[in-house]
């Protein structure tokens, strides 16, 4: 028997991918990995050497010594010279040689630079603006403190409980509240990302904006003047995406907002006029019209119409039922600002408002990449295909992120970077998105995860759908509040679960229940027969795998 010590894994499933890699080891017999103790054990028939295992677990991107071995020489300090510069002398294989420079500092950025270092490599990560990327500064995390804030002023005003805990008028101190979510903007930025970087001696940021010379270097025009070639043995694009502007005639010249400027914004607008019906433009309208605006939401469609018609039903009328304007297949034609006010010419009629917000999506950061030179291919909008592997059509870079064709959401680019960091070092890592759950910050919240009715039958699926509302939830019931529902779509014969929808107060924290049920392979049956914890509204899950085969409202409550 042979005993590993294993460096790197940060999670269980980390251990399983190591278990996996020494399990396809010629003349191993059985392998364990234990995650909580570092350790590895593996059964093999003689002959089988520890240099193999350990080659193997080096190969899935993390690294290992036998126990008891002698430990390894010091390895010299490295050349800061080399480093700074990004030049590499061998385009090997060789994980202490090998030179990964990271174009941007986000979510996917972070990831594959931790996980580069992990194996060894030296990286030079490059950042034009703000360390951190999006999530941190401009997106998830101030968007989410402000979505909060806007729900406390809400319940303050009106909730279910008003006859006996008497609404008051909240004071909104917008600077007040701006000061609170900048600060702890502030601190995540600095303890997530650059504490880190600083203190990662195998990390060089520079400060500028790179682009492509050829397939093996970057040009870096720094920030504080002058420009530096930095050559890569493999190159990570993950540059993100920035809001999306529609060519209305007269919008260019207007002081429209779009999400970057709504969330620092240092007053709430009396009238605010939202153009777009995507996560951001809908979560951004309920929140400002809970701080006080009058919203009028322009979409061109209906709400969530690439999802499940119910979710858009449910959450129009949860939206008018506060008082916002939702105008479905409304567009404005033309947008001028005079006198103080934006005036919208729309398709009923003229709007006028005190503020307008654009949020119609978002656009790839790579036209300024010179990806060209470097033979990386682009789709349709700037975005960069890539593969499973992360790979894009040249073969020393990979791409993660919102700049690519991947789903928009930094937990996906976070584990694609992750990835892409192992297959750059040699490993062999790919990213599975069956079972990727998305969650959307209105209230009620919508989560989702695999398919919707509609796509499981696209996808050649015969279907068994049941939706279970929310006044059969025991949870909502004492909430008061059972707006919404929960929808399990399985398949017809097998009963096995392709997706669920929720549209439900805290949906995001019921949907990762639903990922793993998924990504388990379980049937509606399974789920039923699970313990769920009564009075959460998780138990809707369970309740709703029940009505498959019962009528959940003759049951006593916490019914097996």
């Amino acid at each position: 028997m042979t005993s590993l010590r294993i460096e790197g894994m940060t999670c269980v499933s980390c251990a399983a991918h190591v278990e996996k890699a020494l399990q396809k080891v010629p003349g191993v017999r059985t392998a364990s990995v234990s995650y909580p103790a570092r350790l590895a054990t593996v059964t093999a028939e003689q002959g089988t050497s520890s240099e193999a295992l350990i080659t193997a677990v080096k190969a899935a991107g993390y690294s290992a010594t036998e126990v008891g071995a002698p430990p390894a020489t010091s390895a010299p300090p490295p050349d800061t010279t080399r480093r700074a510069s990004g030049d590499s002398e061998d385009h090997g294989n060789s994980a202490q040689s090998l030179h990964v420079a990271i174009i941007g500092s986000g979510g996917a950025a972070m990831a594959a630079a931790l996980k580069a270092v992990e194996g060894g490599a030296r990286v030079s990560l490059i950042e034009r603006g703000t360390i951190g990327g999006t999530c941190v500064n401009i997106g998830c995390v101030p968007s989410k403190i402000m979505i909060r804030a806007a729900h406390i002023a809400h319940l303050r005003r009106e909730s279910p409980f008003d006859g006996g805990l008497p609404p008051t008028a909240p004071t909104v101190l917008r600077d007040r509240l701006l000061a609170q979510q900048q600060a702890r903007v502030d601190e995540l930025r600095r303890g997530k990302y650059e504490n880190i970087l600083a203190n990662t001696p195998s990390i060089t940021v520079l400060q500028g904006s790179a682009r492509f010379k050829n397939g093996r270097t970057l040009l870096v025009a720094l920030r504080d003047g002058g420009e530096q070639e930095v050559s890569y043995d493999r190159c990570l694009i993950a540059t993100g995406a920035s809001p999306a502007v529609p060519p209305i005639p007269g919008l260019d010249v207007t002081p429209y907002w779009t999400s970057r400027e709504a969330l620092v914004s240092d007053a709430i607008p009396r009238r605010l006029a939202v153009i777009g019906s995507s996560v951001l433009a809908l979560e951004l309208a309920q929140a400002f019209a809970r701080l006080g605006s009058k919203v009028t939401v322009l979409a061109r469609n209906t709400l969530f119409f690439r999802e499940d018609p119910a979710i858009g039903e449910v959450i129009t009328a949860a939206f008018c039922a506060e008082g916002i304007d939702v105008r479905e297949h409304s567009e404005a034609s033309q947008v001028c600002h005079r006198d103080g006010e934006f005036v919208l010419t729309t398709t009923g009629g003229d709007l006028r408002v005190d503020q307008l917000l654009v949020a119609t999506g978002r656009i790839p950061n790579t036209r300024e990449l010179n990806l060209e030179a470097a033979g990386v291919r682009v789709l349709e909008g700037g975005f960069i295909a890539v593969d499973k592997a992360m790979r894009t059509s040249a073969p020393d870079i990979f791409a993660a992120g919102d700049c690519t064709d991947q789903p928009q959401y930094v937990y996906v680019a976070a584990a694609a970077g992750t990835r892409a960091a192992i297959n750059m070092s040699g490993g062999s890592a790919e990213l599975n998105l069956t079972a990727m759950p998305g969650v959307v910050f209105t209230d009620p919240q919508v989560a989702t995860v695999g398919y919707s009715e509609q796509q499981a039958r696209d996808a050649g699926f015969e279907t068994d759908s049941r939706t279970l509302t929310l006044e059969n939830v025991p949870r909502a019931l004492a909430n008061f509040d059972t707006r919404g529902f929960i929808k399990l779509v399985a398949q017809a014969g097998t009963g096995k679960l392709l997706g669920v929808q929720a549209v439900t107060p805290e949906a995001g924290e019921i949907i990762q229940t639903a990922a793993i049920a998924i990504r388990a392979g379980m049937t509606v049956a399974d789920l039923a027969d699970q313990l769920f914890p009564y009075l959460t509204m998780v138990e809707g899950l369970k309740l709703a795998a029940q009505t498959f085969t019962k009528d959940v409202s003759l049951l006593s409550c916490c019914a097996g």
